[in-house]
């Protein structure tokens, strides 16, 4: 069973009992946050697809950790030219663990059957 979660602008993917990496927020460590736009929810072989969003579902998950991923290198160079730049990013994130998966009752979402592909 899996659910596709808008969280802070981007759309992720979300197992329950796994662990996800999603763009800081402003939460508290150990806190507990129920996340309420809930695009798709995935299980055995029935998929519930919103529009844009399913009414009810929401995926509950705790605040982890919050820190700073690798650093990423960025090099700019014109060549002959002797120029040359390097700059370095590190994006904060902060880490979820998803406790639960909430689904709405069966008559409010439209129901597609998953064909394998």
């Amino acid at each position: 069973m899996y659910a596709v979660v808008k969280i802070s602008s981007e759309q992720i993917q979300v197992v329950k009992g796994k662990r996800v990496r999603v763009p800081k927020l402003e939460l508290d460590q150990g806190s507990r946050h129920q996340f309420k736009e809930v695009m798709l929810v995935s299980q055995d072989d029935e998929v519930r697809i919103g529009n844009p969003l399913i009414d009810g579902a929401s995926v509950e998950a705790t605040v982890v950790e919050h820190g700073c991923a690798q650093k990423i290198v960025v090099y700019k160079m014109r060549r002959r030219k002797k120029y040359r730049r390097r700059n370095g990013h590190r994006q904060n994130y902060t880490e979820l663990m998803v406790e639960d998966i909430i689904l709405p009752d069966s008559s409010t979402s439209k129901q597609v059957e998953n064909h394998g592909s």
